[in-house]
């Protein structure tokens, strides 16, 4: 979850935010690294799965700081495997901008992923009070339920009506005005970014694999801007050496796992729909609403 301000304090001390991510040991972090990796950029949500995981385990839930921090996770992997294209994109902006060819296809969609960014920082900021607090009804398993399965369906038209031919290079402007727009609606737990912007990418027309790229890519600015945010908060709030060297292991297991989900998630896209993670979000909604019903987990 982005634009996170924290405090030096857990909720248990009576405290607007949850820290108490600094208490986990390297195990517990380490596993958590793992699943935020791989969820962070699969369209899963990331901030459900930190939510759910740790109640089914019987852990604390790290709170949503810890949420906030393990992004830069996603940061690092994104920067790694999309490094070529960057520095092309890059590049050919620079050239653009220097020759005052303003028409150029690659200045328009850099141009629409900075534009794109500014729904979710807008969003965050006003959100922030709500999204911040602690034991945050936003955070709650019926809000990540309904989500879930709001998200599910969304997803289901955008594979059903899909026309699918936009490729890369056919990216616009709008694009990222658009697909920022479903962005900010990853602020709510349950929604997932990376589920929200490849929604929006099919409905837009984009190939899955190309949708699921320009997703990871929008996300840098927003992700750059929210680590910075959350390192030095972090920083102020005084965090220990321990609660940062187990901040520092949960980063590197949450990095090798999301590079492996971006690589995986791109291959399968390929060639497959993405009618599994349709099912799979559906039924995780379903089985919490179930769950704290049932009262086997508390909302």
């Amino acid at each position: 979850m982005l634009f996170l301000a924290v405090a030096n304090t857990s909720c248990g001390s009576g405290s607007e935010v949850n820290l108490d991510f600094a208490n986990l040991g390297w195990v517990e972090v380490s596993f958590l690294g793992i699943v935020q990796g791989i969820t962070e950029l699969l369209p899963i949500s990331s901030t459900a799965h930190l939510r759910i995981v740790p109640t089914l385990l019987g852990m604390q839930d790290p709170g949503s700081a810890f949420s906030a921090a393990m992004q830069l996770a996603s940061l690092t992997a994104v920067l790694v495997y999309f490094w070529q294209d960057l520095k092309k994109l890059t590049g050919e902006t620079f050239r653009a901008i220097t020759g005052q060819d303003y028409q150029s296809s690659s200045l328009r969609l850099m141009l629409g992923l900075l534009l794109g960014t500014l729904p979710i920082i807008v969003t965050g900021a006003l959100l922030k009070p709500i999204l911040n607090a602690c034991n945050s009804p936003m955070r709650g398993l019926i809000v990540i339920s309904a989500a879930s399965i709001i998200m599910s369906g969304l997803l289901a038209i955008a594979e059903k009506c899909r026309r699918g031919t936009r490729t890369f290079d056919k990216l616009t402007l709008r694009d990222g005005i658009l697909v920022g727009i479903a962005q900010a609606f990853a602020l709510i737990p349950g929604v997932s970014r990376s589920g929200s912007t490849l929604t929006a990418g099919m409905f837009l027309g984009m190939e899955r694999e190309t949708s699921a790229r320009f997703s990871f890519l929008l996300g840098l600015p927003a992700v750059i801007l929210a680590g910075a945010v959350e390192l030095h908060t972090l920083f102020k709030a005084g965090l220990s050496a321990s609660g940062w060297l187990t901040l520092l292991v949960g980063l590197i297991c949450a990095s090798i796992s999301a590079f492996l989900a971006i690589w995986g998630l791109l291959h399968y896209l390929e060639k497959h729909s993405t009618w599994i993670f349709v099912f799979y979000r559906f039924a995780m909604g379903i089985f919490l609403i179930v769950a704290v019903m049932l009262g086997w987990l508390q909302n």
